[in-house]
């Protein structure tokens, strides 16, 4: 399969200095843009697969009338952040 370019992005000479003040010993320019649109694209996918499971569940939620109170989940993942939290102080010594 042929390969495609993205577009060429023009940027001040600021910000492409600053870009390349980050790039990783041999990391070239176009493999940092690539890199980052490619993390770009999968955040979006995740973020819109997200989204997708919410509006399901809101529609669940109102098909059956089965609700969960917003106090009640914090309060759970609060437990589980404190269990994880005690995990790691115990594992640390």
């Amino acid at each position: 399969m042929k390969t495609a370019t993205i577009p060429s992005v023009r940027v001040e000479p600021d910000f492409r200095a600053e870009v390349e003040a980050v790039l990783a010993d041999g990391e070239t320019l176009s493999e940092f843009v690539e890199a980052s649109v490619r993390a770009g694209v999968e955040r979006r996918r995740v973020q819109g697969e997200f989204v997708a499971r919410g509006l399901r569940s809101r529609d669940e939620a109102r098909r059956t009338g089965a609700y969960v109170d917003a106090d009640v989940v914090l309060d759970g993942l609060q437990r589980k952040l404190d269990a994880a939290r005690v995990r790691l102080a115990t594992k640390g010594k």
